[in-house]
């Protein structure tokens, strides 16, 4: 009776430090949002944040003249409660997947897609696309290890490795 108490006993404290563990874990591309306000809109955008980990990004992990998720998992998604202008067209209000596509002349077409919920790109359907605008891109002033958004005065911000797009809102 002592032997089999012991082994419970035993088997709890496994079980247990091995749920704590598991719990401990923090997911390879953690969820993040990035919020602001930009002339009056309230603007949200809902990603999963990955890292560098040595990995070349541009060129590489994303692939050049290819539409990418702009995050991992899910398509990453973009609300706004108001219409807004970007790169000086017109985005009415709503929740948008919004993809990336890079190219290696330092540019990247940004794209507003109506099918807002959506796993990666790989069901992205053009036809679906309320807005594509081409942007510039420009080196980062520091390594982002991690993915980041951030919702600036006039414009949001997409920064990974060594690499920022910028995209113009009003």
């Amino acid at each position: 009776m002592k032997l089999a108490s012991k082994i419970a006993i035993l088997f709890m404290a496994v079980l247990t430090t091995s749920l704590a563990t598991a719990q401990e874990k923090k997911p390879a591309s953690p969820p993040a949002t990035a919020t602001g306000k930009i002339g009056g809109a309230n603007i949200s955008i809902k990603y999963n944040s990955p890292f560098v980990k040595g990995r070349t990004i541009w060129g590489e992990l994303v692939p050049y003249g290819k539409v990418w998720r702009a995050g991992a998992n899910d398509a990453t998604t973009f609300t706004t409660d108001k219409a807004i202008k970007v790169e000086g067209k017109d985005l009415p209000a709503g929740t948008y997947a919004f993809f990336v596509q890079p190219e290696k002349d330092g540019t990247a077409t940004v794209i507003f897609n109506k099918e807002a919920k959506q796993w990666g790109s790989y069901d992205y359907k053009d036809a679906q696309d309320a807005l594509r605008v081409k942007v510039k891109t420009k080196k980062s002033a520091k390594m982002n290890e991690s993915l980041v958004y951030t919702v600036n005065k006039g414009d949001v911000t997409l920064s990974w490795e060594n690499l920022d797009i910028p995209v113009a809102i009003k």
